[in-house]
């Protein structure tokens, strides 16, 4: 039995998100349905995490085990041939059988991208969330400094993030080693944040509260009691999902 890895890239503007769905067109299920016609049996691909509809990727890494003897450039050529444009396999390898895309994981860097100007290029529409207005940048930064390190992101979690019930593990703790808001190019600028995980739509419920700040709805001191308020009634609203992809897993 061969455990392979796939980096993979993908829009995901017109998939209801990662996860297989019985009645939804998803990413992890229009990849297992085309290595199932390559390798013709049942294939389960576990992908490094979940992300919503709308979301993009240009680092998802998944792993799937088979009996197939067709080699890695073959599945390569083979996938990229079958999957639709949107879709993209990146890199293909074996690799050892305990190897876990989501439990092997250490963290994972995110981007959201925002554009400023007061016109949302066509092209953009699906990829940048449209803020037309000036930003107080410095609040925001000194916001983001506040998050470096360890803490309880409950402020910033969407429910279904995890099993409540659940007695003992990490809650709803998380490390972020990177979180900075940076100009990339006239009128757009991205958020990067990296950490060692993320609860559902935290970066999206991150971005909508900074956004706040950004726009002098929030002071820097009322963020920094939303994040230790524990509520997520306390932050702000969720960011839309085209703005928001998943640019690396980090091993």
């Amino acid at each position: 039995m061969r455990n392979i890895r796939l980096l993979i890239a993908f829009d995901g503007t017109h998939f209801s998100g990662w996860q297989r769905q019985k009645h939804d067109v998803t990413i992890q299920g229009v990849i297992e349905s085309r290595l199932e016609l390559m390798t013709r049996s049942v294939v389960t691909l576990h992908g490094a995490g979940r992300t919503d509809a709308g979301v993009h990727a240009e680092g998802m890494v998944a792993n799937f085990h088979t009996e197939s003897r067709i080699s890695c450039p073959s599945f390569f050529l083979g996938l990229n041939s079958l999957l639709p444009d949107a879709i993209r396999i990146l890199q293909v390898n074996d690799v050892p059988s305990d190897f876990h895309a989501r439990f092997s994981a250490t963290g994972k860097h995110y981007l959201y991208r925002i554009t400023t100007g007061p016109v949302l290029p066509p092209a953009e529409r699906f990829y940048n969330l449209h803020v037309p207005h000036s930003l107080e940048l410095s609040s925001i930064r000194e916001c983001l400094s506040l998050l470096i390190g360890t803490h309880d992101f409950s402020s910033f979690e969407n429910t279904g993030s995890r099993d409540r019930s659940m007695v003992g593990g990490r809650g709803a703790v998380r490390t972020l080693s990177l979180a900075e808001f940076n100009r990339t190019s006239a009128n757009r600028y991205a958020f990067s944040f990296v950490g060692d995980g993320f609860l559902r739509q935290m970066v999206r419920n991150l971005v909508g509260t900074l956004m706040e700040v950004g726009l002098s709805k929030r002071t820097v001191e009322e963020f920094s009691a939303t994040l230790t308020a524990r509520m997520r009634s306390a932050a702000g609203p969720t960011a839309p999902a085209q703005g928001l992809t998943l640019k690396e897993v980090l091993y």
